[in-house]
Order: C-alpha cells, then structure tokens, then sequence
C-alpha cells in the first residue's frame, strides 16, 4: 500500500470517527433532561458573588529568569517551590517572600516540580528525559546548588509532570511525552510500573498532566495530547480503568475534585470540564464565548477546599475564578491591576485553601489570598 493511500485511509477513519463522536453527543444531548446548574437553579441556588476586593495580591515572588513553569506548595503552608525556564528550581518562604535555596538544575529545561509528602525534598522533571531528586537537608556547594540525591531513568521521553504519592515518601509518579506515566520508589531510584505504552488501553501521544487522588492514592488521573484523560489504579498498571473524552484539543492539566469523586481537566480547546467517576460522564463544561477571537488555552487548574470554586489560568494572562455549580465566572483576576502579564502557566492553593499561587510566563509568581470578610470556600 503507498503512502498516498494510506494517507486516504487516515483522512476517511478520521472522519468516521469525528462523525461518530458527533453521533454519540448529540444523543447524550437528547438523553440529558438537565445540567448541574440548571438543577441548581431549579433547588433555589445562586452563583458566588465576588468582588476584585475579595482575592487580593498580597505578595509577588521575582527572581527567575525565565519562564516560570511549575509550583507547587509544601504542606506546611508557608513554602512553595518554583521551576523555571531559567533551569533553576527556587525555594520560597510565602509569608516573607524570601528565597530559602535556589538550584540549578542538570537540564536547563525544566517543565515540572513537586515537593515530598515532608516537604524535605523535591523532585524536578524536564526534556532530559529524568526525573532529578533534591535532598533540601544536603550540604550546598560552593555555588550555593543542592546536589542531586537520586535520578530517575527509564522515560524515554520528557519529562512533562510528576507528583508524590501523599503519605508516601518514597513513591512518585510521572507523566512523559512517551505517552506513559511511571510509579517509583524514590528510595531506590526503580520503576515500579508503567501505565501505557504497549498497553492498548493507554494514552496515545505525550501525557502532559497527572493528578493523585487524595482520598485514594491508588487512583491516579492523565491528560494527554490525544484529547482524552485516563483514570488508573496503581495496583493495576496494564490497562486504564476508564477513558473520558470530550475535548477538541491537548489535555494540558487535570486535577482531582475536593471529594475524590469527580475530576477536572483544562484544554487547548480553552474549555475546563468536571468528570464523575462513578458514572464515567462529563457534569459540567466550563467555558467562555470568544467570537471570532483566538481561544486561550488552559493551562493548569485547581479547586478550592469545598470544590465550590475552580481556579483556571489560561495562555492569554487571565485566571478566572469559576463558580463549580452554577458554571459562571465570578472574578478574572487577570483584570485587576497587580496580575500577571504573560500566560498563567501553573497554579495551586495552599494546604489549607487560604491562599492561591499563580506562576506565569512573566517570571513572576503571585500569591493571592481572600480579604474582607471573605471566608474561605
């Protein structure tokens, strides 16, 4: 068979496939007699009201260099780590704004970085391919850089995300542009087990996003560049427990839900959507009308403590606060006048949910936190 037919055939399944998913909408369309808003109307709710004076920017954190890519916040509250275009990865103290250790790392392209369940370590990721350990007790050098503890090797491509499993020092999970995602032993620098690949049930191009659930760290969720999220069981690494489609583009984030029933996911498609595990089906669709403007894509999101509230940073600088229930925006905190001026590119509340760190292409972090009378939701 030529190349020339064998394109054919890939542009005609192609459209067999797009036809059938538009088949398969339109009849969920039909068996779908409500949404969660409109049941939430109908039961007497209304949306938030929020004003630009309820989330405040009370700290901004300048020092990369670079792009920041990734955050995320120690479970102690008071610190975050940060990585950077820059090829370093910054230690913060998020009430002093002070930096308590800056590393340079191996590959200067980092992509992901997460600290350990103690806060004693972090773990950093990137197009090397590895996933690079740092011991935050070690002896610095003479540069002031943290040596590496241990390297994890078996990816054969980037390094895309990785997080810790909670409650378990040694146990980390990965995500890859080899469209697979690894479970390791940190304390040992081996894989454990790989989710995909060969297994006909796994991503089919570059994972870009993990997220483990809190409430059962067995389960773990992926976005990926092939439009879909997959639900998996650590236990089980040979097939995904399910596939949710609903997305025209990448899958670039995904988060669990406070509850660890339900799931989000943002996209290139610029849309955010809320998953039930339980029934394997799309609640809710988050997303504004752009006419005949470019879509802004998302790219990280993360609830609130209760799930009332997603937080969504997009690739045009803006952060909306969406109400989870009603599927309205009630703050954009890229319209006030301290936000960003880049693409928001990773987000993430503290452990206690009274503050949101938004990380941007500006080489800036911000630290927003709720003032007034506003109560944490």
């Amino acid at each position: 068979m030529s190349v020339a037919e064998l394109k054919e055939r890939h542009v005609a399944a192609t459209a067999t496939v797009n036809a059938l998913r538009e088949r398969l909408k339109q009849r969920r369309q039909q068996l779908l007699d409500t949404d969660v808003a409109t049941y939430a109307r109908n039961h007497g709710k209304t949306a938030i009201s929020f004003s630009p004076t309820d989330l405040v920017c009370c700290r901004t954190l300048q020092g990369h260099t670079g792009k920041v890519y990734s955050l995320d916040w120690a479970h102690e509250r008071n610190r975050i780590v940060s990585a950077s275009q820059d090829g370093r990865f910054i230690v913060w103290n998020a009430l002093t704004s002070q930096k308590t250790h800056a590393t340079r790392l191996p590959c200067a392209y980092v992509m992901t970085c997460a600290f350990s369940p103690n806060g004693q370590s972090v773990a950093c990721g990137g197009l090397d391919s590895v996933c690079s350990i740092f011991n935050l007790n070690s002896q610095v050098d003479r540069d002031g850089n943290i040596p590496l503890s241990r390297v994890l090797t078996g990816h054969k491509g980037y390094v895309s995300s990785c997080q810790y499993v909670p409650d378990q020092e040694s146990r980390l999970i990965t995500s890859s542009g080899d469209q697979t995602c690894g479970l390791w032993d940190v304390s040992t620098g081996q894989r454990i087990s790989v989710f995909g690949g060969e297994f006909p049930s796994g991503h089919t191009s570059d994972v870009l996003s993990v997220s483990i659930n809190s409430s059962n760290s067995n389960m773990f969720v992926s976005g990926s560049c092939d439009a879909t999220a997959r639900v998996w069981d650590a236990r089980i690494a040979s097939r995904a427990v399910r596939t949710y489609y609903g997305h025209d583009g990448d899958v670039n984030t995904v988060k669990f839900f406070p509850d660890g029933q339900r799931f989000g996911t943002g996209s290139d498609d610029g849309a955010c959507m809320l998953f039930d595990m339980r029934t394997g089906h799309q609640l809710q669709i988050y997303t504004q009308q752009h006419g005949d403007e470019d879509v802004p894509s998302v790219k990280a999101i993360a609830f609130s403590m209760s799930g009332r509230l997603l937080f969504a940073g997009y690739s045009n600088g803006y952060c909306y606060v969406w109400d989870t229930l009603m599927a309205e925006v009630v703050l954009n905190l890229g319209s006030l006048h301290e936000s960003h001026e880049g693409t928001i590119s990773c987000l993430g509340l503290s452990s206690d949910g009274s503050a949101l760190c938004t990380g941007s292409f500006d080489k800036k972090l911000k630290i927003w936190a709720f003032g007034g009378h506003r109560e944490v939701i």
